[in-house]
């Protein structure tokens, strides 16, 4: 694993967890969180020849949801720093050409030289600063061909003392300070200010939200 640059971030993972991350969270959610993200990319409308990006993609799990839509012409990049990660991501795909891994910082700025239709990122951004955030936000907006989509899955705006006396535990446990940060803010304002003005917003695994920025 390389070496963290925000030490209080949750979003880099030990290499224990990134191993073991799909059961990790399919055991913490009681299965809800793989159905819920199913139910999301569902709702992405993926056309067959779509090219997406996928920012902080993981052991390609997400990806894998996205494959039933996809054609012979269509295909996904996955952006991801961990070892464990890649490892996972090349053997799901390893013989279907239309799933590529980068090794590539997602919050650093970044060119890739081509434009997705559809940029998604899926419980990784409240992991960052809020000035890091910004630069996840521009690279997502950069890498979009005109008309395309951002999607964004992660943890909508809540008060935490509304919360249930258990899910606050949990959340309190579980998340790393940046998290508490990103929950407080007003991201349809923040995204506004980026050029993302039409959205859609779906709940699904409660406190968790999806928003679809074009």
């Amino acid at each position: 694993m390389k070496e963290k640059i925000y030490p209080d971030s949750g979003v880099e993972l030990s290499p224990f967890i990134s191993r073991h991350y799909d059961r990790i969270m399919a055991i913490g959610s009681l299965g809800r969180y793989h159905r819920s993200v199913n139910k999301a990319i569902g709702a992405m409308n993926i056309k067959p020849e779509d090219q997406i990006l996928d920012l902080g993609c993981g052991t390609g799990s997400n990806a894998e949801l996205m494959s039933g839509y996809l054609g012979s012409s269509g295909g996904v990049l996955g952006m991801d720093i961990s070892e464990e990660m890649r490892t996972q991501f090349q053997k799901r795909f390893r013989k279907d050409i239309r799933f590529r891994f980068l090794d590539q910082r997602i919050d650093q700025p970044f060119h890739l030289g081509n434009t997705f239709d559809k940029v998604f990122i899926a419980f990784v951004i409240h992991g960052f600063p809020h000035e890091v955030r910004q630069v996840v936000i521009e690279n997502a907006k950069k890498h979009l061909k005109t008309g395309g989509s951002f999607f964004i899955l992660d943890y909508s705006e809540f008060d935490m003392a509304a919360m249930p006396p258990l899910h606050r535990f949990i959340f309190k446990t579980v998340e790393c300070k940046y998290a508490f940060d990103y929950i407080e803010r007003d991201w349809k304002s923040i995204l506004a200010e980026q050029g993302f003005g039409d959205f859609r917003e779906h709940f699904y695994l409660s406190p968790a939200f999806w928003i679809d920025f074009r």
